[in-house]
């Protein structure tokens, strides 16, 4: 939804309580809006504390950022600017469960930048995982 033209506004600082009508009812006074976002976190299922409204003229998003920048929102002070567009990032570009995996594995002591094609020496004996029947 982010476009860089001058008519989409990046607005921080949302109380958890703001829903899309309240954003919407804060900035439609300001000039017809093409529409209003809020990305949530996949984890909770709630906003992330910012969100997106997009007018249909300029001048109306400058407008809303002269009277709502700095303003109060549910008692939370409100950062509106022009909204920028994605860049793209190492982080980004990363599968949520390939950080959690890094994690795990480094944690377990696997050396994942090993090459996997190299020779393993290999006695024949499994290693002991708690779980084989003991034999006497």
């Amino acid at each position: 939804m982010v476009k860089n033209d001058k008519r989409t506004l990046y607005v921080g600082g949302l109380d958890d309580d703001v829903d899309l009508a309240v954003l919407r009812a804060a900035f439609i006074p300001f000039g017809e809006l093409v529409d209003v976002n809020m990305p949530l976190d996949n984890a909770t299922g709630k906003h992330r504390g910012f969100g997106f409204v997009e007018y249909e003229a300029p001048e109306d998003a400058v407008e809303a950022i002269f009277n709502m920048n700095n303003g109060e929102l549910n008692g939370r002070v409100l950062n509106v600017n022009t909204a920028k567009p994605m860049t793209v990032t190492e982080r980004s570009q990363k599968a949520v469960w390939h950080a959690e995996a890094d994690s795990y594995f480094d944690k377990e002591g696997w050396n994942l930048d090993e090459d996997p094609s190299a020779p393993v020496a290999d006695d024949g004996a499994l290693p002991d995982d708690g779980l084989a029947p003991k034999v006497a």
